[in-house]
């Protein structure tokens, strides 16, 4: 039973899927006698914390009753007030726990709350499925830098376009669907300037009622042409230039159109990653779809700051030169240099799948 209740909160808690960044998806279901008296989700930022939220959908007393809710309710006030006073004021008896809340300011001291109060607390109840609801906020809370997915479509050959360049469409339209639900669900999309160059891509959410990623262009020498996309909709979408150029003239120009420019220390020649997350960090944005060519795909992975990878294959073969790969750049020396992956997941999107993969060897 405990665990029938936990997957509903879990099943709850995708409900705030691009709304609550940089806060945790959460739910909760309260039961008493076997009966689902209420539940309730974090629907978006600043709203009401998933177990208040369970509370005010109440018909009847909740004394007595149980709670289950994926994360470690909160005691520290933020943009709402803490959890544990709620669940100690509606004298819930029982509460079960999914995932423990690395933040420091809850950490193990929601927990206490509760049992200082006479509430029983159990832990780890599906804490792994409850955990894979928060790769991102794990990351951020703790690091305070972007957690980093690097996407790509490649064909059996390992091509991500033909010779000429070409490459729409790699995969069809089921996987390029769920690649527009990826956008929506981080808060930032980086891409290169010889891709905004390339392709002039939007670099937006395009499915319904979603919402745009803060895009973010790595241009180490503002190259970015006033005609692209990105710039003549940056009064419209959040739009940040990554550079080290020291042109006056032209950063204003490119500030002019709404954009805003991040500028991080030259690092051969080029914007330095590392840095680049950090400054990131401190403006909210904890998520990042890398959505790039091969060439800042390769400087993500030689900077360690990529987390996790979303490959989608298709059942097509391009051959010709191998211009076009996911990850160029120098490349490893020997195989025992290789990145290495781990947590294998296998999607299916009609005759395209995706393999998703944890990086274990960040760190070069």
């Amino acid at each position: 039973m405990d665990e029938k209740y936990m997957r509903r909160a879990i099943e709850l808690a995708s409900g705030g899927l691009g709304r609550v960044n940089p806060n945790p998806l959460v739910g909760a279901v309260i039961v008493k006698d076997d009966r689902i008296l209420a539940e309730g989700y974090h629907e978006k930022y600043g709203g009401l914390h998933a177990e208040r939220n369970a509370f005010s959908q109440l018909k009847e007393s909740a004394a007595g009753a149980d709670m289950y809710v994926t994360l470690e309710p909160c005691c520290h006030y933020g943009k709402q007030p803490p959890c544990t006073e709620a669940i100690i004021g509606n004298g819930i008896k029982n509460v079960y726990i999914g995932s423990h809340d690395p933040n420091s300011l809850v950490a193990g001291k929601g927990i206490k709350q509760l049992r200082d109060a006479g509430i029983s607390v159990t832990e780890g109840v599906l804490e792994e499925e409850c955990d894979a609801l928060n790769p991102v906020f794990f990351h951020y809370i703790t690091t305070k830098t972007p957690y980093v997915v690097m996407k790509y479509a490649m064909t059996l050959d390992g091509k991500t376009a033909c010779d000429t360049g070409k490459s729409r469409w790699v995969t069809g339209e089921s996987a390029r669907n769920h690649v527009q639900q990826t956008r929506n669900a981080l808060t930032g999309i980086m891409a290169g300037v010889q891709t905004v160059i390339n392709d002039n891509p939007s670099l937006t959410c395009r499915i319904e009622n979603g919402r745009n990623p803060v895009r973010i262009i790595c241009d180490s020498s503002l190259r970015i042409p006033d005609s692209s996309e990105v710039l003549k909709t940056a009064h419209k979408t959040r739009t940040i230039i990554a550079t080290i150029s020291d042109n006056a003239q032209r950063l204003s120009q490119i500030e002019e159109t709404g954009a805003e420019i991040v500028k991080t220390k030259p690092l051969n020649g080029r914007v330095d990653l590392k840095e680049l997350m950090l400054k990131l960090g401190r403006l909210g944005i904890d998520g990042i779809l890398l959505e790039g060519g091969g060439t800042l795909n390769h400087s993500a992975l030689k900077a360690g700051i990529v987390n996790h990878v979303h490959a989608y294959i298709a059942p097509k073969i391009f051959g010709g030169s191998g211009k076009y790969t996911p990850v160029s750049g120098g490349g490893v020396k020997s195989p025992d240099d290789a990145y290495m992956f781990r947590n294998l997941k296998i999607t299916r999107f009609r005759h395209d799948i995706l393999l998703e993969y944890d990086i274990i060897n960040k760190d070069r």
